[in-house]
């Protein structure tokens, strides 16, 4: 059975046995727990381009993957890059206060990563209506879904879930490390203190995606209570390592 782990970022992830799974997956600076914990160099890593910003929390997740590696690197284009017309120009201007928009271009996170030493086989870049059409279409367009979808696009390591699914290579996807929260194996997350409070906004778009995908393939486990619990996905047959 082939099986693959999409590890979060989440402090100390509750991991599976070694032999109950065959590949890995991260999202974002999940690399560093994985480097952590001796897993095998993921076969790819979904990345949003918050990790080649000077935003705290890109400078932290960057500075967390020095010297690591992964085979693919799936970058999550912008998801406001689709916008037209006056709606474009706003945002550009809006986005180039904070983060200048050539430091949003795959070119840009390639040139970041190689100043840090991480290595990766080839680097895709993925269009916002690729990965938002993947996720809709896996859940079959469910209303519910989609109208949550439209107040909340789900995280980068359900986005990796997607991905993985659509691969059509793996007989088994096991979640740890999510808990729902904003907080990080490697670092304080700034944005906690911003918002005061650890809840990540992407908590009930993640759940209802997590929960719905697990009914449809029933071939999606998990090592975490949280998940378990809110999302109602299984826990993993065998246990945890």
């Amino acid at each position: 059975m082939k099986t693959i782990l999409i590890l979060g970022s989440k402090p100390e992830p509750v991991l599976p046995p070694p032999e109950s799974y065959t590949e890995v997956a991260c999202a974002n600076a999940s690399g560093h727990s994985a480097e952590r914990h001796d897993l095998p160099r993921p076969t790819f890593t979904a990345m949003t381009p918050i990790i080649a910003t000077r935003i705290e929390a890109g400078r932290q997740s960057l500075e967390a993957l020095a010297g690591l590696s992964t085979g693919t690197v799936y970058f999550l284009r912008d998801r406001n890059e689709g916008k037209r017309g006056f709606a474009r120009l706003l945002h550009l201007i809006r986005m180039s206060r904070k983060k200048p928009v050539h430091r949003m271009q795959p070119f840009y996170l390639k040139r970041k990563l190689r100043t840090i030493s991480y290595r990766h086989d080839r680097l895709v870049a993925v269009a916002p209506e690729e990965y938002d059409t993947l996720v809709e279409n896996l859940c079959d367009r469910d209303p519910g879904i989609l109208a949550q979808l439209q107040r909340k696009r789900p995280s980068t390591g359900v986005i990796a879930l997607a991905m993985a699914i659509e691969q059509k290579r793996y007989d088994r996807y096991v979640l740890s490390g999510f808990n729902f929260e904003l907080t990080h194996a490697y670092a304080i997350n700034p944005v906690i203190e911003t918002r005061g409070t650890t809840a990540s906004s992407h908590a009930e778009t993640d759940v209802m995606v997590m929960r719905y995908l697990a009914r449809k393939t029933g071939n999606i486990f998990t090592t975490e209570r949280t998940v378990h619990e809110r999302a109602d996905v299984p826990f993993l047959p065998g246990g945890i390592r």
